[in-house]
């Protein structure tokens, strides 16, 4: 989501630096447009960065021997981020 973010924040400044010849008196929409895009790509590069975080995956196999029937039984649990799925 916050990939998207960026690129439309970027998209609003570059349409308001150089798609809008409307002058304003009291905001310059230049800047405004500038300072939308510097946002953007920094919002861009922040969402690459959390996307490309690795999770923690930890995977656990036990095998024993049930002593009744003598089969072998063996358990898998997976874990990831901290939450077990088994």
């Amino acid at each position: 989501m916050s990939i998207g973010a960026g690129v439309a924040l970027f998209v609003i400044g570059a349409i308001l630096v150089w798609g809008v010849n409307v002058e304003v008196e009291w905001v310059n929409l230049d800047m405004i447009g500038y300072i939308l895009m510097g946002a953007g790509v920094l919002v861009f590069l922040l969402g690459l960065v959390l996307m490309m975080r690795h999770r923690q995956t930890e995977t656990v196999t036990h095998t024993s021997v049930d002593p009744a029937a003598g089969q072998s039984t063996t358990r898998r649990s997976t874990s990831i981020s901290g939450d077990e799925v088994v």
